[in-house]
Protein backbone atom coordinates (compact mmCIF):
# COMPACT_ATOMS: atom_id res chain seq x y z
CA UNK A 1 0.00 0.00 0.00
CA UNK A 2 1.71 3.58 -1.20
CA UNK A 3 2.37 6.00 1.75
CA UNK A 4 -0.06 8.30 0.10
CA UNK A 5 -2.93 5.75 0.22
CA UNK A 6 -4.10 8.41 3.31
CA UNK A 7 -6.67 6.90 5.92
CA UNK A 8 -8.97 8.91 8.70
CA UNK A 9 -7.54 7.87 11.99
CA UNK A 10 -10.35 6.90 13.90
CA UNK A 11 -13.56 8.63 14.55
CA UNK A 12 -11.59 12.31 13.48
CA UNK A 13 -11.27 13.62 9.66
CA UNK A 14 -7.62 13.83 10.58
CA UNK A 15 -5.98 11.90 7.40
CA UNK A 16 -2.56 9.92 7.68
CA UNK A 17 -0.23 7.27 6.13
CA UNK A 18 -1.78 3.87 6.47
CA UNK A 19 2.16 3.36 7.57
CA UNK A 20 3.25 5.61 10.60
CA UNK A 21 7.18 6.64 10.56
CA UNK A 22 8.20 5.64 14.40
CA UNK A 23 11.59 7.12 15.56
CA UNK A 24 12.10 5.80 18.97
CA UNK A 25 15.69 5.07 16.97
CA UNK A 26 17.06 8.22 15.96
CA UNK A 27 19.63 9.22 17.75
CA UNK A 28 22.29 7.05 19.37
CA UNK A 29 22.34 8.40 22.88
CA UNK A 30 20.89 5.30 24.33
CA UNK A 31 24.36 3.51 22.78
CA UNK A 32 22.35 2.31 19.69
CA UNK A 33 20.32 3.56 16.99
CA UNK A 34 20.46 5.14 13.78
CA UNK A 35 22.79 8.59 13.57
CA UNK A 36 21.47 12.38 12.65
CA UNK A 37 22.64 11.76 9.02
CA UNK A 38 20.71 8.35 9.14
CA UNK A 39 17.49 9.72 10.89
CA UNK A 40 17.94 12.60 7.94
CA UNK A 41 18.06 9.80 5.06
CA UNK A 42 14.94 8.30 6.20
CA UNK A 43 12.95 11.11 7.52
CA UNK A 44 13.49 12.85 3.56
CA UNK A 45 12.71 9.04 2.15
CA UNK A 46 9.89 8.51 3.94
CA UNK A 47 8.33 11.90 3.18
CA UNK A 48 9.40 12.15 -0.44
CA UNK A 49 7.01 9.24 -0.94
CA UNK A 50 4.22 10.79 0.51
CA UNK A 51 4.27 9.52 4.48
CA UNK A 52 3.23 12.58 6.47
CA UNK A 53 2.64 10.54 10.08
CA UNK A 54 5.18 10.59 12.26
CA UNK A 55 5.81 9.55 15.27
CA UNK A 56 8.02 10.73 18.24
CA UNK A 57 7.80 11.12 22.39
CA UNK A 58 9.58 13.27 25.05
CA UNK A 59 11.85 10.49 26.30
CA UNK A 60 13.06 8.50 23.00
CA UNK A 61 16.54 9.28 22.79
CA UNK A 62 16.35 11.76 25.87
CA UNK A 63 14.12 14.06 23.69
CA UNK A 64 17.27 13.62 20.60
CA UNK A 65 14.32 11.86 18.86
CA UNK A 66 12.37 15.46 18.74
CA UNK A 67 15.24 17.13 18.13
CA UNK A 68 16.27 15.94 15.21
CA UNK A 69 12.64 15.81 13.64
CA UNK A 70 12.56 19.33 14.56
CA UNK A 71 15.35 20.03 12.95
CA UNK A 72 13.87 18.48 9.69
CA UNK A 73 11.30 20.66 10.14
CA UNK A 74 13.37 23.61 10.18
CA UNK A 75 15.57 22.67 7.01
CA UNK A 76 11.77 22.10 5.66
CA UNK A 77 9.39 24.73 6.90
CA UNK A 78 7.06 24.24 4.00
CA UNK A 79 6.74 20.53 4.67
CA UNK A 80 4.88 21.64 7.81
CA UNK A 81 1.64 21.56 7.35
CA UNK A 82 1.69 18.37 5.04
CA UNK A 83 2.42 16.36 8.45
CA UNK A 84 0.73 15.04 11.21
CA UNK A 85 3.33 14.99 13.91
CA UNK A 86 2.57 12.67 17.02
CA UNK A 87 4.58 12.71 20.06
CA UNK A 88 3.81 11.46 23.81
CA UNK A 89 4.36 13.07 27.46
CA UNK A 90 4.82 10.84 30.63
CA UNK A 91 8.68 10.20 30.65
CA UNK A 92 10.26 11.87 32.87
CA UNK A 93 13.68 13.33 32.05
CA UNK A 94 14.61 15.11 35.21
CA UNK A 95 16.22 12.09 37.40
CA UNK A 96 14.90 13.78 41.14
CA UNK A 97 12.43 15.54 40.12
CA UNK A 98 9.22 13.78 41.15
CA UNK A 99 7.27 16.22 38.68
CA UNK A 100 9.21 15.67 35.77
CA UNK A 101 7.14 13.17 34.52
CA UNK A 102 3.17 11.56 34.86
CA UNK A 103 0.00 12.11 33.53
CA UNK A 104 -0.71 15.52 36.17
CA UNK A 105 -1.36 18.61 35.03
CA UNK A 106 2.02 20.13 35.98
CA UNK A 107 4.22 17.96 34.36
CA UNK A 108 1.96 17.52 31.30
CA UNK A 109 2.31 21.59 30.23
CA UNK A 110 5.66 21.34 31.08
CA UNK A 111 6.34 18.43 28.81
CA UNK A 112 4.08 19.74 26.13
CA UNK A 113 6.06 23.19 25.89
CA UNK A 114 9.60 21.66 25.65
CA UNK A 115 8.19 19.13 22.92
CA UNK A 116 7.38 22.33 21.20
CA UNK A 117 10.38 23.47 21.28
CA UNK A 118 12.58 20.60 20.37
CA UNK A 119 9.81 19.95 17.22
CA UNK A 120 10.76 23.58 16.39
CA UNK A 121 6.83 23.77 15.81
CA UNK A 122 3.84 25.95 17.68
CA UNK A 123 1.38 22.70 18.07
CA UNK A 124 1.26 18.92 18.01
CA UNK A 125 -1.43 16.99 15.54
CA UNK A 126 -1.72 13.99 18.18
CA UNK A 127 -0.46 13.95 21.49
CA UNK A 128 -0.73 10.32 23.26
CA UNK A 129 -0.33 9.43 27.09
CA UNK A 130 2.44 7.36 26.83
CA UNK A 131 1.16 4.79 29.15
CA UNK A 132 -1.57 4.84 32.73
CA UNK A 133 -0.44 6.90 35.26
CA UNK A 134 -2.32 4.96 38.08
CA UNK A 135 -0.84 8.25 40.47
CA UNK A 136 -3.17 10.46 38.75
CA UNK A 137 -6.52 10.98 38.48
CA UNK A 138 -7.81 10.41 34.65
CA UNK A 139 -10.10 13.80 35.19
CA UNK A 140 -6.96 15.52 36.14
CA UNK A 141 -5.53 14.28 33.00
CA UNK A 142 -8.41 14.69 30.40
CA UNK A 143 -9.36 17.94 31.76
CA UNK A 144 -5.56 19.11 31.09
CA UNK A 145 -5.89 17.36 27.93
CA UNK A 146 -8.18 19.34 26.86
CA UNK A 147 -6.90 22.92 27.79
CA UNK A 148 -3.85 22.01 25.79
CA UNK A 149 -6.42 21.19 22.70
CA UNK A 150 -8.29 24.09 23.47
CA UNK A 151 -5.33 26.49 23.59
CA UNK A 152 -4.19 25.61 20.46
CA UNK A 153 -0.69 23.58 21.18
CA UNK A 154 -2.04 20.44 20.51
CA UNK A 155 -4.74 19.06 17.52
CA UNK A 156 -6.01 15.35 18.75
CA UNK A 157 -5.51 13.51 21.61
CA UNK A 158 -4.66 9.49 22.18
CA UNK A 159 -3.58 6.92 24.76
CA UNK A 160 -1.08 4.43 24.35
CA UNK A 161 -0.39 1.18 26.48
CA UNK A 162 -3.36 1.61 28.79
CA UNK A 163 -5.80 -1.00 29.85
CA UNK A 164 -9.03 -1.69 27.70
CA UNK A 165 -11.20 -0.44 31.27
CA UNK A 166 -9.17 2.67 31.82
CA UNK A 167 -9.51 3.60 27.90
CA UNK A 168 -12.98 3.02 28.43
CA UNK A 169 -13.29 5.04 31.42
CA UNK A 170 -11.44 7.97 29.65
CA UNK A 171 -13.63 8.18 26.48
CA UNK A 172 -16.90 7.89 28.16
CA UNK A 173 -15.73 10.73 30.66
CA UNK A 174 -14.59 12.63 27.92
CA UNK A 175 -17.70 12.25 26.27
CA UNK A 176 -20.25 13.13 29.04
CA UNK A 177 -17.82 16.30 30.92
CA UNK A 178 -17.82 17.50 26.91
CA UNK A 179 -13.91 16.97 26.94
CA UNK A 180 -12.13 16.11 23.62
CA UNK A 181 -12.41 13.03 22.15
CA UNK A 182 -9.91 10.61 22.28
CA UNK A 183 -9.28 9.28 18.74
CA UNK A 184 -6.55 6.77 18.73
CA UNK A 185 -4.62 4.24 20.72
CA UNK A 186 -1.10 2.93 20.36
CA UNK A 187 -0.77 -0.42 21.55
CA UNK A 188 1.72 -3.52 20.85
CA UNK A 189 0.61 -5.89 18.30
CA UNK A 190 2.16 -7.99 15.86
CA UNK A 191 2.09 -11.73 14.80
CA UNK A 192 4.03 -12.84 17.69
CA UNK A 193 1.91 -10.15 20.18
CA UNK A 194 -1.95 -10.83 19.70
CA UNK A 195 -3.05 -10.59 23.07
CA UNK A 196 -4.95 -7.23 22.48
CA UNK A 197 -7.24 -9.11 20.03
CA UNK A 198 -9.30 -10.07 22.89
CA UNK A 199 -10.18 -6.77 24.21
CA UNK A 200 -7.97 -3.17 23.31
CA UNK A 201 -9.01 -4.02 19.53
CA UNK A 202 -12.99 -3.95 19.93
CA UNK A 203 -12.89 -1.62 22.51
CA UNK A 204 -11.38 0.69 20.23
CA UNK A 205 -13.76 0.02 17.57
CA UNK A 206 -16.38 0.39 19.52
CA UNK A 207 -15.30 4.17 20.89
CA UNK A 208 -14.19 5.51 17.76
CA UNK A 209 -10.57 4.80 18.67
CA UNK A 210 -8.06 4.19 15.22
CA UNK A 211 -5.78 1.93 15.88
CA UNK A 212 -1.18 2.45 15.84
CA UNK A 213 0.71 -0.74 16.34
CA UNK A 214 3.93 -0.11 17.93
CA UNK A 215 6.83 -3.05 17.14
CA UNK A 216 4.92 -4.58 14.24
CA UNK A 217 8.16 -6.55 13.50
CA UNK A 218 8.58 -7.45 16.95
CA UNK A 219 11.91 -5.57 17.57
CA UNK A 220 12.99 -6.79 14.37
CA UNK A 221 12.44 -10.26 14.77
CA UNK A 222 9.68 -10.58 12.26
CA UNK A 223 12.42 -9.51 10.01
CA UNK A 224 14.28 -12.99 9.43
CA UNK A 225 17.60 -11.29 10.08
CA UNK A 226 17.42 -13.45 13.20
CA UNK A 227 18.06 -17.40 13.17
CA UNK A 228 18.72 -20.17 15.69
CA UNK A 229 22.12 -20.08 14.17
CA UNK A 230 22.66 -16.30 14.90
CA UNK A 231 20.67 -15.78 17.74
CA UNK A 232 23.55 -15.60 20.52
CA UNK A 233 25.96 -13.16 18.63
CA UNK A 234 23.16 -10.52 18.26
CA UNK A 235 24.30 -6.64 18.66
CA UNK A 236 25.13 -6.31 22.37
CA UNK A 237 24.26 -2.82 22.16
CA UNK A 238 20.24 -4.56 22.25
CA UNK A 239 21.15 -7.88 22.68
CA UNK A 240 19.70 -8.90 25.99
CA UNK A 241 16.60 -7.71 25.20
CA UNK A 242 16.48 -8.96 21.88
CA UNK A 243 17.49 -12.41 23.11
CA UNK A 244 14.05 -12.60 25.12
CA UNK A 245 12.48 -12.52 22.18
CA UNK A 246 14.24 -15.16 19.59
CA UNK A 247 12.38 -18.13 21.93
CA UNK A 248 12.08 -21.05 19.70
CA UNK A 249 8.31 -19.97 19.70
CA UNK A 250 9.17 -17.08 17.75
CA UNK A 251 11.46 -18.32 15.94
CA UNK A 252 8.86 -20.98 14.54
CA UNK A 253 6.56 -18.67 13.47
CA UNK A 254 9.03 -16.66 11.61
CA UNK A 255 10.28 -19.75 9.82
CA UNK A 256 7.08 -20.74 8.87
CA UNK A 257 6.31 -17.09 7.44
CA UNK A 258 9.42 -17.72 5.34
CA UNK A 259 8.17 -21.12 3.64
Amino acid sequence: MPLNHYVTLGRSGLRVSPFCLGTMTFGEDWGWGSSVEESRRILDAYTDRGGNFIDTANIYTKGHSEQIIGDHIGRHPAKRDRLVIATKFLGNLYRGDPNGGGAGRKSMVAACEQSLRRLQTDSIDLYWMHSWDHLTPIEETLRAMDDLVRAGKVRYLGLSDTPAWKCAQAQTLAHFRGFTPLIALQIEYSLLQRTVENELMPMARELGMGVTPWSPLKYGVLTGKYTRENRETVDPGRGEGIKNHLTDHNLAIVEKCAE
